[in-house]
C-alpha cells in the first residue's frame, strides 16, 4: 500500500485555519472540484501535460503509451493519475546541454551485428544523459506537478492552495512509477526497448531517474531495434502515475497473439516487473464472449514486491502460494471484460498491463498488437525432447548457445539458436543472429515474445529446463507455432493450415494480396484470382517515394522493381487486379523523396490526380504491368485507377492504359467517392470492370474521418446512404453488363447478404478471411437457389406384411359376377385401395412441397421488391420483378401440367390477397 503518513494535528489546525482564511479572502470553495490540470495554473506548464489535457492525436508530444492512457483517463477507464513530461522538455534537455552532436557522432560508428560494440557505445551515450543537468525551469516543473500530484487527496477535502502549501511538508512524499513513452509512429509496439522504474519516491530520486529515463533511449536493445527497423531518431516523453501497490498483476491480449482466437491473460504476484520482465513462470487463463475456457496454474515461486523502503525486490513464495490461482474466476472475467472493452475503443487487438490493488483492478498501460511476420511453416516429425509455449510461430533449425550473461551474447553467430534462462528484454539483442530463442521462464506476453513476434523471430517459452537439458553446440530444431523442440536438425516442415474456401457459383470469391512473399502463403486458401493488388507495399519496400525515383532519373529502377514484384505475385494466381499506385501524403512519409505533408490529405493529391501530373510515373506502372500481362498471356489481368471524380479523368486514364493494352488486360475504375457514384452509367460506358470502394465511399459520405476514435460510433458501412449507393453501382454494372466487384475489409454479415442479393461478382478478402466468407456465401447460395423435387426424389411407401386372402370357387364367381353386372359399384381390391391410398399421399407430399417451395420463393420475391421499391431512381425495378414473377408463374404452371396436379390454389383468403399483390400490377 502506498505510504502516506500525516500528523494529525498538524493536518487539522491548518486545515482549520486556512479554512477560515479562505473564506475571509473570498477564495472559491468549489476549486476542489477541478482537475490536476486546472489545479496548477500558477505553474508554466511549458514542459509538463496532465492526462486531463492530453488525447491520442497528442503521440508527437506524449508518446504513443502517453496519448494512449491520456485518452482512456479521459474515457473514465480505470487508469491511475498522472501526467506527462513530454518530448519539448526532452529536447530541451538535450539542447541545454548540447549532447545532440556528441549522441550522433557515437551512433554513426556502432556495430550493431557486434554485441560488444553496441554496448560499450549505448553505455557512453547513456553516461553523457545522466551526468549532464535538467535546466532548473524544467526541473521545478517537475517537482511542483509531483507535489501536486502527491496531495490531490488532500485537495478533495476543501483546502486552499495556501493550506496546501503548508500541508504538503507535512506528508510523506508519494511512491510514483516513471516510464518512457516513445513517440514513434510506426505500428511496431516499441515494446520494452526503454526502461521503467517503480516505486520512486522524493524530489532528488525522481529527478535522477527521469535523466535515467531519456537515457534508456539508447539502451543497447534500444539501439538496435531502432537501427534493425530503419527508425529515424525518435523523441521520448517521460510518464508519471501514481504508483500501483500491486498485491497481483498482468498481461492481457484481447486476441491470442500467436492463434488469434479468444482472450488470454497472463498474472503473477506482486508487481508486473515480474511477468514483462520474464523473471517469472505466470498463470495462464483463456476466455471466450466472457467465459473461462482454460485455467493453467504455474508454480510461480517468488513475486517481485515492494519493501519497506521503496525498492523492488524478489522474494520466495511458499510451496502451496507459488502453486495457487492467481487471479479468482471473476476476476479473470473482469480483466477479459475491461480488454475487450479497450479493444473496442481503439477498434484494433491490443494488449493491457494491469496491476490490482485491494481487490481493484487498473490499467497500467495499452499497445496494440502487431501481427508476427513469420507464420508460414512449423516442423513435421521427429523426437521430441523439451516443450514449452509456443509464443512466436515459425521454424528454425540450428546449434544451441546457452545465454547466462550479457558476456555470453557476443559468442553467437548466425544461425544459432539462443537458450536463456528468462526472456529478458537484452535477449533482443541476439535477433540480428539467432534462428530461434528458447527460455526456461517468461510467458507469452512478455516484451521479449512481442518483439520476437514483430521481428518474425521463432520464440518458446516456460520449458522451466531447457538451460539444463540442453548443451552448448547441440543441434537442435525449433517450432514456435507448438512450443516443440527437437533432436537435431528436421528437414521436413510444413506450412501451417490455412483452412481451404468453399467453391462459390454466384459471386466469385478472390484474395487480397499485396508482397510478393505472401502471396504463395495466401494461394494455400485455394482461391484461384488475386483481387485488389495495392503496389504501395512494394514501393514502400525500396524505402523509396516514386518521386524519388523521378528525381534521380532512375524511372527504369522504378518500372524494374514493380516488374520483379507484381511477376512474382502472378505465379500463384489465374488472374490479378492491380491497382495504380495511391499514395497520400500522410502516408510512408518516411520514404526518401517523400513531399511535404498536405493540409488535408485526404483530400490532396494522390490517386488519379498524382498520376496525371506525373504521368512517367503513372507510364512505370503501366508498363511493369504490361510485362505481367506479356509473361502470363493465358492470364486475364486488370488494371483499376482509384479517386476518379469525373469522366474526364476516366478518359485520361483510359488513354495511357490503352498505350500499353495487350489482349490480356482490362481496364477498370475504383468507385470510392459519390461523385463517382452519380455518374457511374458514364463510367460504366468507357471500363471493363468496377471496383467499389466501400471503406472510402463511406468516409467521403458521411464526412466521417474513419481513423478518428471519437467518430467510430457513427461510422458505419451499413448506413442507408452507403446501402443506397451500393445498389445504384451494382445495378448501372448489371444494366451495362460490366463486372462489379467489392473489397470487403470487414467480414460483416448483413452486408455481404445485401452484396449478394444485389448481384454483385465478385469479392475480395484477406486469406485468413476466406473460408468464413465462402461459407457466408454457400449457405446464402443454398438458401436461395434451393432446387426443386421432382417425382422421382419422392419416397414410395412399400406395401407392408400384404397378403393376397385365398379365393373359394364360389367367392371368385360371385365377385367376377358382381364385375360384370352393369349399374352395380365395383368394390376395390385390396391392391388398389393400398395403391390409391400411396398415391393421395403421394399427390399430398408433392403438394406441400411445392407450397413451401413456392412461399419461399414468394418471400425473396417480395424482399426483393421491397429493396428496388425503396429507391426510385431505379426505373426497371417493378419491371424486374414483374418478370420474375411471370417466370416464376410459368414454371409452376410448366410443373404442374407435368405432373398433373393441377395449379396450386390459395386455400384462404389471406392467401389469395398476397398472391394477388404479387401477380397484378
Amino acid at each position: 500500500m502506498e505510504s502516506k503518513k500525516v500528523v494529525p494535528g498538524l493536518i487539522q489546525d491548518a486545515i482549520d485555519s486556512m479554512s477560515e482564511y479562505s473564506e475571509s479572502e473570498g477564495v472559491d470553495e468549489n476549486r476542489n472540484e477541478n482537475t490536476p490540470r486546472e489545479k496548477t495554473e500558477q505553474v508554466s506548464e511549458k514542459y509538463i501535460k496532465w492526462f486531463s489535457e492530453l488525447n491520442n492525436d497528442d503521440i508527437d508530444i506524449a508518446g504513443i503509451k502517453g496519448a494512449s492512457l491520456s485518452e482512456m483517463y479521459n474515457a473514465k477507464f480505470p487508469i491511475p493519475p498522472g501526467f506527462v513530461i513530454t518530448t519539448k522538455g526532452y529536447e530541451y534537455f538535450i539542447t541545454e546541454n548540447n549532447l545532440k552532436e556528441k549522441i550522433d557522432e557515437i551512433l554513426k560508428k556502432v556495430n550493431i551485428e557486434d554485441t560488444d560494440d553496441l554496448l560499450r557505445k549505448s553505455q557512453e551515450i547513456r553516461n553523457l544523459i545522466e551526468n549532464a543537468k535538467i535546466p532548473e525551469d524544467l526541473k521545478n516543473e517537475i517537482i511542483e506537478s509531483y507535489h501536486i500530484l502527491g496531495n490531490e487527496n488532500v485537495r478533495e477535502q476543501g483546502v486552499s492552495e495556501d493550506a496546501l502549501n503548508i500541508l504538503k511538508h507535512a506528508q510523506e512524499p508519494t511512491f510514483v512509477s516513471v516510464r518512457s513513452s516513445a513517440s514513434v509512429k510506426s505500428r511496431g509496439s516499441f515494446a520494452g526497448q526503454q526502461e521503467s522504474f517503480l516505486n520512486i519516491k522524493g524530489d532528488k530520486k525522481l529527478t535522477e531517474i527521469v535523466k535515467r529515463c531519456f537515457s534508456s533511449l539508447y539502451s543497447a536493445r534500444a539501439i538496435f531495434y531502432k537501427i534493425k527497423n530503419d527508425l529515424d531518431e525518435i523523441p521520448i516523453a517521460v510518464i508519471i502515475q501514481k504508483m500501483i501497490d500491486a498485491e497481483k498483476a498482468g498481461i492481457a491480449f484481447s486476441a491470442d497473439p500467436v492463434n488469434k482466437e479468444g482472450v488470454i491473460i497472463e498474472a503473477v504476484y506482486g508487481l508486473g516487473e515480474g511477468i514483462s520482465s520474464g523473471k517469472i513462470h505466470p498463470d495462464r487463463y483463456t476466455s471466450q464472449n466472457l467465459e473461462i475456457e482454460s485455467v493453467k496454474i504455474a508454480d510461480k515461486r517468488v513475486a517481485v514486491v515492494r519493501n519497506s523502503s521503496g525498492d523492488s525486490e524478489i522474494v520466495r513464495l511458499n510451496p502451496e502460494r507459488s502453486r495457487s490461482q492467481v487471479l479468482t474466476n471473476g476476476q479473470i472475467l473482469e480483466v477479459s471484460d475491461l480488454v475487450k472493452k479497450i479493444e473496442n475503443f481503439y477498434k484494433e487487438s491490443c494488449s493491457m498491463e494491469f496491476s490490482i490493488e485491494s481487490g481493484k483492478i487498473y490499467i497500467i498501460q495499452t499497445r496494440a498488437i502487431k501481427p508476427s511476420k513469420k507464420h508460414g511453416q512449423k516442423i513435421e516429425g521427429g523426437d521430441v525432447i523439451i516443450k514449452g509455449s509456443g509464443a512466436s510461430p515459425g521454424a528454425g533449425t540450428g546449434i544451441v548457445r546457452i545465454i547466462k550473461s550479457k558476456e555470453d551474447l557476443s559468442k553467437i553467430k548466425k544461425g544459432d539458436i539462443v537458450v536463456s534462462g528468462i526472456t529478458s528484454p537484452d535477449i533482443i539483442l541476439t535477433t540480428e543472429k539467432a534462428s530461434a530463442i528458447i527460455t526456461d521462464e517468461g510467458g507469452i506476453t512478455s516484451h521479449a515474445a512481442v518483439v520476437c513476434r514483430e521481428l518474425g523471430i521463432p520464440l518458446i517459452v516456460g520449458t522451466k529446463e531447457a538451460t539444463s537439458m540442453l548443451k552448448d553446440g547441440m543441434t537442435v530444431s525449433v517450432d514456435g507455432s507448438t512450443g516443440k523442440i527437437y533432436q537435431g536438425e528436421i528437414s521436413e516442415t510444413k506450412n501451417i493450415e490455412i483452412k481451404e474456401a468453399l467453391k462459390t457459383q454466384r459471386v466469385k470469391l478472390k484474395i487480397a494480396v499485396d508482397l510478393p512473399e505472401f502471396a504463395k502463403t495466401a494461394s494455400r486458401c485455394r482461391v484461384d484470382d488475386a483481387g485488389l493488388v495495392r503496389i504501395e507495399p512494394i514501393i514502400a519496400s525500396s524505402k523509396k517515394h516514386p518521386l524519388c525515383y523521378k528525381k534521380e532519373n532512375k524511372i527504369e529502377d522504378y518500372r524494374e522493381l514493380l516488374k520483379e514484384n507484381l511477376n512474382k505475385i502472378a505465379e500463384n494466381f489465374d488472374s490479378l487486379c492491380i491497382r495504380t499506385s495511391d499514395i497520400r501524403t500522410d502516408e510512408y512519409n518516411l520514404l526518401e523523396g517523400s513531399p511535404e505533408r498536405e493540409f488535408n490529405p485526404l483530400l490532396g493529391i494522390h490517386g488519379i490526380r498524382f498520376s496525371l501530373q506525373h504521368p512517367e510515373i503513372l507510364e512505370a506502372e503501366l508498363s511493369a504491368i504490361k510485362d505481367v500481362a506479356e509473361r502470363n498471356p493465358e492470364k486475364k489481368i486488370g488494371v483499376v485507377f482509384p479517386q476518379i471524380i469525373s469522366v474526364d479523368e476516366v478518359k485520361k486514364a483510359k488513354e495511357f492504359f490503352n498505350k500499353f493494352r495487350t489482349e490480356n488486360m482490362e481496364f477498370g475504375i475504383l468507385v470510392e467517392t459519390p461523385s463517382a457514384v452519380l455518374i457511374i452509367e458514364d463510367i460504366c460506358n468507357e471500363s471493363d470492370f468496377i471496383f467499389l470502394g466501400i471503406r472510402d465511399l463511406t468516409q467521403y459520405t458521411l464526412a466521417v474521418d474513419q481513423g478518428n476514435k471519437e467518430l467510430q460510433d457513427i461510422y458505419h458501412e451499413n448506413h442507408p446512404a452507403i446501402f443506397s449507393q451500393i445498389k445504384r453501382v451494382i445495378g448501372a454494372c448489371r444494366r451495362t453488363k460490366t463486372q462489379s466487384n467489392v473489397c470487403a475489409f470487414t467480414i460483416k454479415k448483413d452486408i455481404i447478404d445485401f452484396l449478394f442479393r444485389k448481384g454483385i461478382n465478385s469479392l475480395t478478402v484477406s486469406p485468413d478471411e476466406a473460408y468464413e466468407v465462402s461459407v457466408i456465401l454457400k449457405n446464402m447460395e443454398d438458401e436461395r437457389e434451393q432446387p426443386v423435387k421432382h417425382e422421382e426424389h419422392l419416397e414410395k411407401k412399400p406395401v407392408e406384411n400384404y397378403e393376397k386372402p385365398r379365393e373359394s370357387s364360389e367367392s371368385k364367381k360371385l365377385s367376377e359376377d358382381s364385375f360384370e353386372k352393369p349399374g352395380l359399384p365395383q368394390p376395390p381390391s385390396p391392391d388398389r385401395k393400398v395403391y390409391e391410398s400411396n398415391e393421395k399421399e403421394k399427390q399430398d407430399i408433392d403438394k406441400n412441397e411445392r407450397e413451401n417451395q413456392y412461399n419461399e420463393k414468394k418471400e425473396y420475391v417480395k424482399k426483393e421488391k421491397q429493396d428496388y421499391e425503396s429507391n426510385k431512381e431505379e426505373e426497371k425495378a417493378h419491371e424486374k420483378v414483374d418478370n420474375m414473377i411471370r417466370e416464376l408463374d410459368e414454371e409452376l404452371q410448366k410443373e404442374d401440367y407435368e405432373e398433373n396436379l393441377g395449379v396450386y390454389k390459395p386455400d384462404s383468403y389471406e392467401e389469395e390477397k398476397t398472391y394477388k399483390y404479387f401477380n397484378d400490377d
